[in-house]
């Protein structure tokens, strides 16, 4: 015999990757995909976090803010000397802003308020999408 809620959390887990997959959302896809390779913890962050900051946490990320980050810079300080993991570019077209973070190998995040606030309604906007594509009947 099955258990019907591991069937409602395989169908939860294909909205989750589907949803996802959709615009505006993959460049968020493509964040979460550099920070966490384990799908079923992310989801289960994702399903709980109520911000951006929030989610980072559950996925065992410290938050950093800083009033700027400098791209081309930051690439320039990739690497284990240079304490950064991966530099994260983001470029949201409709308000022409960059909003890029950082990944360093001390599992820190270093971010702009600008991100976090941005990826924090991203993230409120999939998860509401989400929610109500879960809710409907199978």
């Amino acid at each position: 015999m099955t258990d019907p809620s591991a069937g409602g959390a395989e169908a939860s887990r294909r909205n989750f990757e589907r949803i996802l997959s959709l615009e505006p959302f993959t460049g968020l896809k493509a964040i979460l995909d550099s920070l966490s390779r384990d799908r079923e913890a992310l989801c289960a962050a994702t399903s709980s976090a109520n911000s951006y900051e929030e989610l980072l946490a559950k996925l065992g990320y410290r938050i950093i803010l800083t009033k700027q980050i400098h791209v081309q810079d930051a690439y320039s300080r990739l690497g284990p000397a240079g304490g950064i993991k991966a530099v994260l570019p983001y470029f949201d077209i409709p308000t022409k802003g960059s909003l890029p973070m950082l990944v360093n190998f001390d599992s820190t995040v270093t971010i702009t308020a600008a991100s976090a606030g941005f990826f924090s309604k991203m993230l409120a906007t999939f998860r509401a999408q989400w929610s109500a594509e879960n809710q409907k009947p199978v």
